[in-house]
Order: C-alpha cells, then structure tokens, then sequence
C-alpha cells in the first residue's frame, strides 16, 4: 500500500517508521528537509508553507495512487487538507476542518460541551471585544488563564501569577489579541497535575491509548517559557504516578462523550486521533483543551509502544471496522534535543550530530532540521530531534534515555534532562495528594 504522510517533524517520522515497518511504501508532505522521512520516503513533495497548497498536495497524493493519508500537524487540518483530499477518493487519518474545529476554536469546544452536558470546564467566558474582560477576571478572584481562540502553536496561553503578574498585564494580553484580528477566551485557572489522553477514532468506535505527561516548560522545574513540548513519559500500567484508576476512567469517559457530541454536532463521525488535554484537580478530572491529532512528544511514546500493525490502524479508522487496539507493557522517556534558548530566543547556529552508538539504548526521531547537501544537519528556531527508551519501569528507561543522549552532540544545545526522574514524578505525587 501507499501512505502519504503529511507533516516534517519527530511525530512525523515516528508515524512513517511505524508504517514502514509492516512494509507500506512511504510519500511525504515536508515543510522541512527531515533526514529520517527522506530516507524513508520513497518520494517527497517540498512546501515553503501548508497555506495555498493544498491543490498541489492532492495532486500529488492522486499521481502516486495513494491509500491513505496521516495528516501530522494542526495547521493542515485547520485548512481542510482532509476535506480535499477525501473528495478525490483519498481516505484520512485526521477530521475534516468542521470537525478539527475541537482543536482550532476554543471557544467552539467549551460551548460543545456546554451543549451536551458533559460539565468538565472550568468557568469561562468568549470575548470578541475588551467589553467586560476585566470585570470577568475579577469575578475569578485574579485566578485566571486567557487563551487565544484559535491556534498558536501551544504558546497562545497565558496563566495569572505564572506569565501575568497582575490584572493590567492580563488585560494588556487580551488587547493584544484583539489587536492580531483575534478573539480570546478567559477561563478560571484550575489546579492540580496535568496530562494527556489520546484515542483512536474511527466515526463510531474509540480505542484510548496509555496516559502521558508532556513537560511545556523549557527548563528543568518547570521553570521558563512555554515551548511545543520539551518531553514525556508512560508509566507500564498506562496510567501515571500521580493518576487513579478513576481519574483515567473520567478521562476516557470524556473523550467518547466529546467524540459522541461530534457526531451529533455535524451528522459525521470524527475519523482520527482525539487529543484530551486533562487537568486532574481536587473535583476530578478537568478538560484543559483538545487537538484534533497526536500530540508532539506524546506521540513518540505512544507508537513506540504500540503493539498493533500502526497501518491496519489506521486502515480500520479510515473504514470505520477499529476494534481492539494493544500498548506494550512498558514504561517509556522522551526527551527532545532543542536549539539554546528556544521558546524565546533560540540560536540560530546549533547544530546537530547523531552518534548510531545511541541505539543500543535509544531511538532517535529527527524534528524540525534540515539535512544540508553536504550531509550535516542543520537546526531550526524549533525542535531538533528527540530520544525515546523504553523500560520495566519509568526509572530504567528514563536511565537508557541518558545513556542515548550520550552520543547526541553539536553546539548551541540544550535538553531538559529532569523529564522522567524519580524527584520530579515525586513532586507531582505530592502536590496531588495535597490538593486532593
């Protein structure tokens, strides 16, 4: 068969490994010269831009007799590559763009669950206009979080006493995105640990993979700016350290309601992958938002693990037949490898070099690089590459993730190496036995 995957960065790569194991031949969709798709990809189309291209992308998926196509980022969903794609014939893994909007609008998704009963948000408010906004978050008692209602790339969020110190930072915020032609969300701030829980959907059927926790912060204590992800991990049972086995409960449980809601919403099923972005808090499990795709690190862990053929997956997606869906039993780290100062300045001269040593610890999935004619990889102002191990426990794979790291060099680097480690789970255990 022929799988066309869409997208340039580690998730990516991980999605066409996974197919390439079972022996689908690989076409790509590349916003960056990626060494591990090129070399898995029997061909590629190059954009400077997933924005008016969407034409020239079903082309080429018509001209190479694509099977189906793995859409990878936000940004094409939001544009409707799956739309055009399945009007020429082309089955999708990943929603149309009516469906996609329980990514691209928050606003959309907090009335969603409104509608439907399902009372897992915190109490928010839409804003087209400044009107109102300041008596809002005095109505929260200055416990608040604004977010911009539409996508910017995981840093449109912004936290009272994290990144706003006070009311007139907050309100300075919400101007400037009314300023960008933008409307914006005000929510109470919720307390508690986070994490993410991803289903498999097929219209009717949803399949849940294990839950993870994604780090955000750039540096180690969850200390520094908000990035796309600096790494994850799973726990061998599936669920985390600091989770019960009702809170994964409540969170699956919210995932087939929402993709029930869908249904009802638009008359279609949503074929795909359905990102809850969870709060566990003192009153159960909280929705923080949803991506209408695999997240990025969290996807690295969850197909590292997976014990199913990822292409019958996602052939039983496409065709509405998804049945049983199986994760290994094992403890998996992530850690990505990133540019100094990324998620605010980062540098513009790393570079990246990989020692094939690491594989006998670790594998490697190449993110937003380019491979140079001369063999060299070059990096972006984003992600380079990420390291994943597996282990019997969260201790000996975060311990195998080091020992990969090892053989990772270049200048102008950096890594957030406390991702997995006994002290940082610790502090999440306690602060949840505090608040509950």
């Amino acid at each position: 068969m022929n799988f066309l995957v869409i997208g340039s960065g580690a998730r990516e790569h991980i999605m066409a490994r996974r197919l390439s194991d079972v022996g689908v031949k690989i076409f790509s969709i590349l916003t960056n010269r990626n060494p591990g798709l090129l070399n898995l990809s029997e061909e590629y189309l190059f954009l400077r831009s997933y924005h008016n291209n969407i034409r020239i992308t079903v082309d080429f998926a018509l001209s190479k007799g694509i099977d189906c196509a793995v859409i990878g980022p936000e940004d094409p969903l939001a544009l409707g590559y799956s739309d055009a794609l399945m009007k020429k014939g082309i089955p999708v893994v990943g929603p149309i763009r009516q469906l996609a909007q329980i990514e691209t609008s928050k606003g959309f998704t907090r009335d969603l669950l409104t509608k439907n009963n399902i009372n897992v948000s915190p109490k928010y408010q839409r804003f087209d206009r400044i009107d109102g906004a300041e008596d809002f978050i005095s109505l929260l008692s200055d416990e608040y979080v604004v977010k911009y209602d539409g996508l910017m790339g995981g840093k449109g969020v912004r936290v009272s006493g994290e990144h706003l110190r006070n009311k007139k930072e907050g309100i300075q915020y919400c101007n400037e995105l009314l300023s960008k032609g933008g409307s914006f969300i005000i929510e109470e701030k919720l307390l508690g640990e986070e994490f993410s829980l991803m289903s498999f959907c097929d219209g009717n059927n949803v399949r849940h993979m294990p839950a993870v926790q994604d780090h955000k912060r750039a540096y180690e204590g969850d200390e520094g700016p908000n990035t796309g992800g600096m790494g994850s991990y799973t726990n061998s049972n599936h669920s985390l350290p600091f989770l019960t086995d009702e809170d994964v409960r409540e969170a699956r449980d919210i995932n087939e309601q929402v993709s029930r809601s869908l249904k009802d919403e638009f008359g279609e099923g949503y074929r795909g992958i359905l990102y809850g972005g969870f709060m566990v808090t003192g009153n159960g499990v909280k929705l923080i938002e949803y991506n209408a795709r695999f997240g990025d690190p969290e996807a690295i862990n969850l197909l590292t693990l997976l014990d199913n053929d990822f292409a019958s997956v996602c052939m039983d997606i496409v065709g509405g037949t998804l049945e049983e869906v199986n994760f290994r039993k094992e403890a998996s780290v992530c850690k990505y490898i990133v540019p100094l100062g990324y998620g605010s300045d980062p540098s513009k001269e790393a570079t990246l070099i990989v020692d094939d040593k690491h594989k006998d610890y670790s594998d490697l999935y190449y993110a937003a690089v380019n491979l140079e004619e001369g063999g060299s990889i070059s990096t972006t102002s984003s992600r380079a590459a990420a390291i994943i191990s597996t282990g019997e426990d969260i201790e000996e794979a975060e311990k195998r993730c080091e020992l990969g790291l090892k053989y990772i060099s270049g200048n102008d680097l950096f890594v957030r190496h406390d991702i997995g480690k006994a002290n940082l789970i610790e502090k999440r255990v306690r602060n949840m036995e505090s608040i509950r």
